[in-house]
């Protein structure tokens, strides 16, 4: 790993280089796009059908992705950038957040075109993955030459931490699994997991469940909700076979499956019990807690009909009677429910 003064000096010197010049969206803003994200998101909102139907403003990006081909407006300095740190021993990567501005509706119809720039580059920080710097891109996205959203998209370069795993007796030790991305507005979804609880977001105005959480409600926009607790009883809606890539902390094939639970929301996670090359569309499954490591146990699916096995690590989740309980009062806000 190289640091020093002279690594910080050319790291700055990429702020404010262009990223991508003249990008221009490979469709216009269409109707069919607009309707599989909303059947995938679950969105129900009647501002995205019909004659006057807008696109959902969460849908900014999808208008700027290049696909396997990428965009011809593509510079160079960024991918100069990841060398650079590369070269230096920062070779791993981690998507931290997003931010997004929407400045007017996008409707059907509306050509997209973007210019991208490196906003900034972080000092040198240390992080419980391990050291080395943010890199900020700021996308800004026009539609018919108007300003219509700004995209902030952040990345961390860095090396990773040496851990000593101290997992449970049989857990196998091996590279670490990556952690979750916690913030203020799904804290609270972590904080049940912790307790062996699956929480689900309820809009305290309309009460329509939302999964994964989110600052507001998508159907009526009120900002105030409570938690309902999962049953743990869902199907396998969809689902894919990991190969590849591989990963030190993986062992594929696995298979990644989006459950649907009986309350009526989706979850992606993983299935347990069965061969990868077993699992089916339809297939009943309940949630269960699994330990990986010391400090990470997630919800995971086990197919219902296996007689249990000996997962190392497996925490069963609590006997469930397959009803919604409330978990929360009402008075949560993003950041305050629990």
């Amino acid at each position: 790993m190289c640091d020093g003064g002279d690594l910080a000096v050319r790291l700055k010197g990429y702020e404010g280089r262009a990223a991508t010049v003249g990008g221009v969206g490979k469709d216009p803003v269409n109707a069919p796009m607009i309707r599989h994200w909303c059947e995938a998101m679950g969105d129900t909102s009647p501002a995205y059908d019909g004659p006057d139907a807008v696109a959902p403003p969460t849908m900014l990006q999808a208008w700027t992705m290049g696909g396997l081909g990428g965009h011809p407006g593509r510079a160079g300095a960024y991918d100069e950038l990841l060398r650079l740190l590369d070269g230096a021993g920062y070779t791993s990567v981690v998507a931290t957040d997003c931010e997004q501005e929407y400045l007017r509706p996008l409707r059907p119809g509306d050509e997209i075109t973007f210019d991208a720039v490196i906003e900034s580059v972080s000092d040198r920080k240390t992080t419980k993955l391990g050291t080395g710097y943010f890199l900020t891109t700021r996308m800004d996205i026009r539609a018919g030459g108007e300003l219509a959203g700004t995209h902030r998209f952040r990345i961390l370069k860095y090396v990773p931490a040496h851990r000593n795993p101290k997992g449970p007796t049989g857990a196998k030790s091996g590279p670490s699994r990556p952690r979750p991305v916690i913030n203020r507005d799904n804290a609270g979804f972590w904080e049940g997991v912790e307790r062996h609880r699956l929480l689900i977001q309820r809009c305290t105005a309309c009460g329509t469940l939302r999964f994964p959480w989110l600052p507001g409600c998508g159907a009526c926009g009120c900002l105030d909700w409570d938690t309902v607790e999962s049953g743990g009883e869902g199907t396998v809606y969809s689902y894919v076979v990991m190969h590849h890539p591989p990963f030190p902390a993986f062992d594929p094939p696995y298979a990644v499956a989006l459950i649907e639970l009986t309350e009526g929301v989706r979850i992606v996670s993983n299935v347990v019990g069965v061969p990868h090359d077993k699992v089916r569309i339809g297939m009943p499954v309940r949630l269960e807690f699994q330990r990986y490591e010391e400090e990470l146990e997630l919800p995971v699916f086990r197919a219902e009909g296996d007689p249990g096995g000996d997962d190392p690590g497996r925490s069963a989740a609590r006997p469930r009677d397959g009803s919604v309980r409330s978990a929360a009062s009402s008075a949560g806000r993003p950041g305050e429910g629990s």
